[in-house]
């Protein structure tokens, strides 16, 4: 991936330096704000690391570099004692505080690899899914999506995703064929239809996977126990196990935005 790092303090430029190339990432070091700005106008960098001081304020910065691209890069703010929220609200994606641990850096570079990829897969137009049952189609959850994540740099509001998907889809397909691999899908989106709310937005977003749209929950642990509720009720789902063929491994995440993190991974199997 492409990075570039604004920093002044060259330790802390070169530490990631030392710690991310040997990984393949292609690293630019700009100390000048304003240079940076013009040259993510020029070239394409996935990913932004930034430390805005001496500013006193970060997100006319950090708007203004979201602004002079015309793709979406991931955006992490840089500083002491810096707390995720605030980055957030000043429109990047995430923090990591100085001095820099390796171990988050790791963590961080992998969350902004997941939610680049989730942008390109969702917003893949090539292939949509028409909405049925209560379940909206791919490129109508495509704009919500979309959305969500502008709001979160417009307001540093937190949408969450919980993904729920067969993930051993291919392994079904391979051994026993299409209409089984497919049969098998049928079966959870109806019972998805079934289970999901009044207000839930359920959309279909790969063959073998779909999608609950959590917007603005009212309180900390409501996308925990959503993402929670649907395993408990999958896990119970017995007529999706009942099968004597290849038994469906079932994955439900629940992921963070606009971090890209994933917070409660359950896998269900027989």
């Amino acid at each position: 991936m492409k990075i570039l790092v604004i920093d002044r303090e060259d330790i802390t430029a070169q530490l990631m330096s030392n710690r991310l190339e040997p990984l393949g990432h292609k690293i630019t070091l700009e100390a000048i704000k304003n240079d940076a700005v013009d040259l993510l106008s020029s070239e394409h960098h996935d990913i932004v690391f930034v430390d805005p001081a001496p500013l006193t304020s970060a997100r006319p910065l950090i708007l203004n570099l979201r602004r002079s691209t015309g793709h979406y890069p991931y955006i992490v703010q840089l500083g002491h004692d810096i707390k995720q929220v605030e980055a957030i609200q000043s429109g990047a994606n995430t923090s990591i505080s100085k001095p820099i641990d390796p171990d988050l850096l790791d963590t961080t570079i992998d969350n902004a690899k997941y939610l680049i990829s989730l942008i390109n897969r969702i917003g893949d137009e090539r292939e949509d899914f028409p909405s049925a049952g209560g379940i909206i189609s791919k490129s109508a959850f495509n704009q919500l999506f979309l959305s969500a994540i502008d709001r979160a740099d417009r307001y540093g509001e937190r949408t969450f995703i919980v993904f729920i998907g067969i993930a051993n889809y291919q392994d079904i397909y391979e051994s026993e064929g299409a209409s089984a691999a497919d049969y098998t899908v049928a079966k959870l989106s109806k019972f998805l239809g079934r289970l999901r709310r009044q207000s839930d937005i359920i959309a279909q977003t790969a063959k073998y996977e779909y999608a609950l749209l959590l917007q603005r929950p009212i309180y900390e642990t409501e996308p925990n126990e959503a993402a929670n509720r649907f395993a408990e009720a999958i896990n119970e789902f017995d007529d999706l196990f009942g099968t004597d063929g290849i038994m469906p491994k079932v994955e439900v995440k629940l992921i963070d935005l606009p971090v890209g993190s994933r917070i409660i991974e359950h896998s269900i199997t027989r």
